[in-house]
């Protein structure tokens, strides 16, 4: 995280002439190989004249995610451990994510309205101390209630972490970087999720369970040591140049208004979004804090071995969310409508999905990691495009209240999912039952979707009164 220091010796002596070019100027036109050559000889110049000091910012968010994720895995990997040592059965696992899951969807209600009421310097570093000071506090837990009173704190900290990303790098990166800074900060969530498997058994078998708890939870109060000192409004930063500072803020000024949920909720297309959120977030969440458990009772892997297998599911979920993608955007670059690629490439996640429900019936441990990795591919690949759907269908000032809408939705799926995990697993003893579910839920999720909106009509949507209504938007 390196800033280039000579940007900010250049501020002084930049003639205000050059900074209007560095920020209005376009790249130079060309055909062939050429334009790409050229497109990214235009871009190298540009931060060379303008500065990279934004993706110092960036680079901080990418982190915060990764510890995010890495902190709400620690408990799903050590599962099978701690249910032996402190003794909780599966109903009582059930109840302590389900602490999690709707603190997360509480948190998520209101994480929005306090950034923006105290700021993003101040709010991201409250979220991360919330969740590392609870991430760590799981190490104090000697009960089934005392993990679950940790989940939550760690629910209600964590939630703030994307509302406050997503508002950081709109007020550092113009428009046509965001989507960029957005897809390498989100990759944290992906690097989070492998890591988590690869370095807390090695913590908990070289020194204790608690340990993995604690030095997670550090990495937090480590990261907001970095953060506070480092951030500022791009305006305010010793670090930023005249010339960065231009191009940051070269867009047109965007309205502040906010569509608020109440103005979103009664169309039809919110609904469809919120519903597959509720039916397939809730799929995830179950293999992120049941999948251990699942192949320690089904397969008798213990900590020692654990890691390999979930490290596999994590990277084909990667590499899932980049193939859904790109089929509907494929199918997109030959001429079909975004209604029918979208719903295809959605389609084909779904029947991918489907040889999950036999999970629990296979004899061999690396046919089930398979079968889960393939599927939680296919997810990534599905919630790709259901996410794009918002776009398709809502006015760009509205995708963030139906997205937060979704988030919310999502959440309290993953609650629900939890709670019937832990009382099934404990009262039938099996698998069997969620992992059908998990088999079927995305083919119902679509079938809803395309019921709601057949032909992804974009709606038509009234800024709305200030209020209430804006605080949950």
């Amino acid at each position: 995280m390196a800033s280039d220091e000579g940007q900010g010796h250049m501020k002084e002596n930049l003639p205000a002439e050059e900074v209007k070019s560095m920020a209005t100027v376009a790249p130079p036109e060309s055909d062939g190989a050429s334009a790409t050559g050229a497109a990214i000889e235009y871009e190298s110049s540009i931060a060379a004249r303008v500065g990279r000091y934004r993706w110092v910012i960036c680079a901080l968010l990418f982190f915060a995610t990764t510890i995010n994720y890495v902190d709400r895995a620690v408990l799903g990997v050590l599962a099978p451990t701690l249910r032996t040592q402190i003794g909780w059965n599966d109903q009582h696992y059930g109840y302590i994510n389900s602490a999690f899951t709707l603190a997360y969807a509480i948190g998520y209600l209101f994480a929005g309205w306090l950034i923006d009421r105290i700021g993003t310097r101040l709010g991201f570093a409250l979220s991360l101390i919330v969740w590392s000071l609870a991430a760590a506090g799981h190490a104090l837990a000697r009960t089934a209630f005392g993990f679950g009173v940790a989940r939550f704190a760690l629910g209600i900290g964590e939630s703030g972490n994307f509302p406050a990303a997503i508002k950081t790098v709109a007020e550092w990166f113009p428009k046509k970087e965001r989507a960029l800074a957005t897809g390498i900060f989100n990759a944290g969530s992906n690097v989070g999720a492998v890591l988590a498997p690869a370095v807390v058994p090695w913590i908990a078998l070289t020194w204790h369970w608690q340990a993995a708890f604690i030095f997670t939870g550090l990495a937090g109060l480590i990261w907001v040591a970095f953060w506070l000192p480092i951030y500022r409004r791009p305006s305010e930063h010793p670090k930023v140049s005249r010339a960065e500072l231009a191009y940051i803020e070269s867009d047109a000024p965007e309205s502040a208004a906010k569509v608020p949920w109440a103005k979103v909720l009664p169309h039809r297309q919110t609904w469809a979004f919120a519903s597959g959120k509720f039916l397939t977030d809730s799929i995830w969440w179950f293999y992120l804090f049941w999948f251990p458990l699942f192949m320690a009772d089904r397969f008798k892997v213990d900590l020692k071995n654990i890691g390999l297998p979930l490290i596999t599911v994590y990277v084909l979920a990667d590499l899932g969310s980049i193939a859904g993608g790109w089929l509907s955007s494929f199918l997109l670059g030959r001429d079909w409508s975004a209604n029918a690629a979208r719903k295809t490439a959605m389609l084909v996640c779904a029947l991918c999905i489907m040889p999950v429900a036999m999970a629990p019936r296979v004899n061999g441990e690396w046919v089930a990691v398979f079968l889960v990795g393939i599927a939680a591919a296919a997810h990534q690949g599905f919630s790709a495009n259901l996410f794009t759907l918002t776009s398709d269908m809502f006015p760009r000032k509205a995708v963030g209240s139906v997205v937060g809408i979704g988030g919310f939705a999502g959440a309290m799926g993953g609650f629900f999912m939890n709670l019937g995990a832990g009382w099934l697993k404990q009262h039938t003893g099996s698998y069997v039952i969620m992992f059908t579910i998990a088999g079927f839920a995305y083919l119902l999720a679509l079938l809803i979707i395309h019921i709601l909106v057949p032909r992804l009509e974009p709606v038509q949507i009234d800024e709305g009164p200030r209020g209430f209504e804006a605080v949950v938007s």
